[in-house]
């Protein structure tokens, strides 16, 4: 038997919710999608407090749907809207053995660009300006080369705004076994560092441009990042101090620029193609995010944002277009609940495993 939405739901009304009335009819389920076999969804509270408090209802919803005639799978997600300046994940715990280190001095000097020790290839990820879901697309490509079995490291270098944390599900403090170095965080595959991990996550980052640089020199050679394939540096927006620091003091492999199809954010995008022009970083693609709508209730495609442009210019320039996504509410659903979308088995994932292919086949063979 195959089932559809209307079935998966008729079946979730039976969950009774503590308080009275059960997910249905306290309009609960989010991104319902039934493709063949499997099943996924999104249970989203009414706020992080209750949240906490419905693991087991998540756990019945896909037990329940799960052993349903016809479905091989089901995948379950428990989130909760997020208030401005507040996050639904619990707060850092205190790590026994908390980094003693001081992170955002001044950067030591240096002789000339250096690589990371273990680190095969160092892949910047830039937009030119923000909005355009740069650090989405930076740790659902973390994911997805993992997938592919590559060791990956993921480093947020967005020092004003840390949102990596969130997005792979992480909120532990990194420890420090002898106060300089820095123990590296895990999640779905990939080895990962931010400097949300390590300051006050409700505080403002106030520093000027040496503290900056210094945090990134930290964050790279004071991190054990171990053998890796590739570590992905998910740039801040802009062409500031941190893209400065990075493209001059490190041999950087190359770079990838995210955009969205419309001529603003083009503009813009263009600026940070001739910053990594300028100092010599070679590009090696270009990603064209929010592409298009797919409305879930008729499948009617609306091209919000134009599409195409960075595909054209892609060509203009004569670098590789490595693919385009589309607005997708599972792939910001995922990555509010901190398991990237890329994790999953799913049509977003699997664009993001081309993704992947694509970059593979031409910067990291």
């Amino acid at each position: 038997m195959t089932q559809n939405n209307e079935t998966i739901l008729a079946a979730l009304k039976t969950i009774g919710l503590p308080d009275g009335g059960d997910l249905v009819s306290r309009d609960m389920i989010r991104a319902l999608q039934v493709q063949g076999d499997a099943v996924r969804f999104v249970i989203e509270a009414p706020d992080a407090a209750t949240a906490g408090r419905m693991e087991p209802i998540r756990q019945a919803a896909e037990m329940i749907v799960s052993k349903m005639d016809g479905v091989s799978s089901a995948s379950v997600v428990l989130t909760a809207p997020t208030a401005a300046g507040t996050s639904n994940q619990p707060p850092p715990p205190a790590d026994k053995t908390p980094p003693n280190l001081t992170i955002g001095r001044h950067p030591t000097p240096q002789a000339g660009p250096e690589g990371v020790p273990g680190v095969k290839r160092i892949i910047a990820i830039g937009s030119g300006k923000g909005g355009v879901g740069k650090s989405t697309v930076s740790s659902n490509l973390a994911v997805a080369l993992a997938k592919q079995g590559r060791k990956v490291g993921l480093l947020d270098a967005d020092i004003y705004g840390p949102s990596q944390p969130r997005m792979m599900g992480v909120n532990k403090r990194p420890a420090s076994p002898d106060g300089k170095t820095i123990t590296p965080l895990h999640a779905h595959g990939v080895t990962m560092m931010s400097i949300g991990l390590m300051v006050d996550p409700a505080k403002a980052v106030v520093w000027r441009g040496p503290m900056l640089m210094g945090a990134l020199q930290q964050m790279l050679t004071q991190v054990e990042w171990g053998e890796l394939d590739v570590l992905l540096v998910d740039l801040p927006p802009g062409t500031g101090d941190v893209q400065l620091t990075l493209c001059q003091k490190t041999a950087l492999t190359g770079a990838i620029v995210v955009s969205t199809p419309q001529d603003v954010a083009l503009l813009d995008a263009r600026k940070a193609l001739d910053m990594f022009n300028t100092l010599k970083t070679p590009v090696l693609g270009l990603i064209e995010n929010m592409s298009t709508y797919i409305c879930p209730s008729c499948g009617h495609e609306a091209h919000l944002f134009g599409h195409g442009g960075v595909a054209k210019e892609a060509d203009a320039i004569d670098v590789p277009f490595l693919g385009s996504l589309p607005i997708d509410l599972d792939t910001r659903l995922a990555g509010d609940a901190g398991t990237p979308i890329a994790a999953g088995d799913n049509e977003m994932a699997q664009a993001y495993a081309v993704l992947a292919k694509r970059l593979i086949d031409g910067g990291m063979s």
